[in-house]
């Protein structure tokens, strides 16, 4: 299990930004806090969830592109 500073030092941003994460449900994390309603709740981060982050992050490249094939310019085509 990972806490939010685990998650902030990893990845090199701000704490804000890992509870944003949480907040629109992106990264996936528990509150082991004592309260249900607590004002300030204690986040941890699962590897499952964290996995399940980093794949859903990762770029992808782009498709390869297709081209055209020239056509010959000695030959006309009446009917395609």
């Amino acid at each position: 299990m990972f806490t939010v500073q685990d998650i902030q030092r990893r990845f090199g941003v701000t704490v804000h930004t890992v509870l944003g994460w949480i907040q629109s449900g992106e990264l996936r994390a528990i509150n082991v806090g004592r309260k249900p309603g607590a004002k300030k709740p204690r986040w941890r981060i699962s590897e499952e969830a964290l996995k399940a982050f980093e794949l859903a992050r990762t770029p992808v490249p782009p498709p390869a592109r297709m081209r055209r094939k020239k056509q010959p310019t000695d030959v006309i085509q009446f009917y395609s």
